[in-house]
């Protein structure tokens, strides 16, 4: 018996071909001989066989045109998630690069294995695992990649005059490069005016590829991708290639259970960049709740010492912030205040490695990002000083101690905008 997991282009198999299996039954149940060729049965609980709606549902994913915005007077392209990956890989192949599988990971994977799970499908992320062993190969992706945009061009379009470097300032939000002794990867994001970013990424190593179980989910596309180039009939419920989901997590059945039921969990948040305070409130505003109310202060503290690690400047914390603001709730102005203040009361609650002034300087940053929220959205009066008092705390007792802070807001706003909430 073959091992799925670590074959994943020998999977073309019509769905009457694996009914014995059955649609959604994780791997570790249906090959036990998987556990042995892989040597960890941890590493097999991790993988499960999609259903039909899954599946019916990942190639609606794969075939929704999806627009990238140029700048300027560049035109819009219109691509499709296989369109895009079938392109680079063959054209990363013809370069001498071999790509061992491509993955799709992040929202758009849970909105595949649960459809209305709370968390929407806005990223589109895509993993291309190659060797990435010297500079000369990151190079290569990237120029890889933006010739590959040419073939999305309208027609008429002089793509001779176009260079590599143009498409990238037309084209592309953010370009990422890792490499460190752990971690060996590059990220190249499409430009959506919505925030449905296409994420390409090209991984050779890295060591934490998930912030919480709810979105740790890779759904292995190469089956499916071979499906494509081979059949000549439509996709249906009775024809249909063997595609596998594999949770980062470790166990795909657990995992998959916090999704469906909205839960939060994770592990070491003290590894993740950031801490994943972000994520952490993100999924607090759409309702989803911990798995241990205990344990999760605990990681809380971890969560908000991380991110002061990373991001210790208060002028990286607002950067930080808006461009989070910007790329998570871009058609949802509604939630941004519910949002902030959410998190303004874990980096309240929840904040033990900053001196009394930076965690003030923090909090009074978010709220200040709060207000403008709502004054944008017309909510509140505008207002130019607002004073907000704090309640002294209890070793506060000197009769000398000046328990009257006036604030300083961090950053200058070109409107003006209240400085502070009312806070208990």
């Amino acid at each position: 018996m073959m091992c799925w997991a670590a074959q994943p282009h020998t999977l073309y198999l019509l769905h009457a071909a694996f009914g014995a299996v059955g649609a959604g039954a994780p791997l570790a149940r249906t090959s036990p001989k998987m556990a042995e060729e892989s040597g960890s049965p941890r590493d097999c609980v991790s993988f499960s066989v999609l259903n039909w709606d899954q599946v019916s549902r990942l190639h609606e994913v794969l075939t929704e045109v999806v627009p990238i915005h140029g700048r300027g007077n560049f035109p819009t392209l219109e691509i499709t998630l296989k369109d895009i990956v079938q392109t680079v890989r063959s054209q990363l192949e013809e370069a001498g690069i071999k790509v061992q599988d491509v993955r799709l990971n992040g929202s758009a994977a849970g909105h595949v294995l649960v459809k209305d799970n709370g968390l929407g499908c806005k990223d589109l992320d895509l993993i291309f695992h190659v060797a990435l062993p010297t500079e000369a190969e990151f190079q290569l992706v990237r120029d890889v990649v933006l010739c590959s945009l040419l073939n999305f061009l309208p027609e008429g379009v002089n793509k001779l005059k176009i260079s590599p470097v143009t498409l990238k300032e037309a084209y592309v939000q953010k370009l990422v490069k890792v490499c460190t002794d752990t971690d060996r990867w590059s990220l190249i994001s499409l430009s959506n005016k919505n925030g449905r970013n296409v994420e390409l990424k090209f991984v050779d190593s890295i060591r934490r590829q998930f912030e919480f179980s709810v979105d740790s989910f890779q759904i292995i596309l190469d089956s499916l991708l071979f499906f494509y180039d081979c059949s000549s009939n439509p996709i249906s419920e009775h024809l249909h290639p063997t595609v596998i989901g594999e949770s980062m997590y470790g166990d795909f059945e657990e995992a998959f259970d916090h999704l469906q039921n909205r839960l939060i969990a994770t592990k070491n948040p003290e590894e993740i960049r950031g801490g994943g305070l972000l994520k952490y409130s993100n999924l607090l505003v759409r309702d989803f709740r911990p798995t241990d109310q205990e344990e999760i202060k605990t990681l809380e503290r971890y969560m908000c010492s991380r991110f002061f690690i990373d991001f210790p400047d208060i002028l990286e914390q607002q950067r930080k912030l808006e461009t989070y603001l910007q790329n998570h709730f871009a058609e949802e102005e509604r939630s941004k205040y519910d949002y902030l203040m959410i998190l303004r009361r874990v980096v309240n609650e929840s904040t033990v490695c900053l001196m009394g002034h930076e965690r003030r300087q923090t909090l009074n940053l978010i709220s200040l990002l709060a207000l403008r929220v709502l004054a944008e959205q017309n909510i509140i009066p505008n207002a130019t000083n607002v004073t907000c008092y704090y309640q002294p705390a209890p070793y506060v007792s000197d009769g000398n101690f000046n328990n009257y802070y006036v604030a300083h807001p961090p950053v200058t706003y070109s409107q003006p905008y209240p400085t502070w909430l009312p806070c208990n």
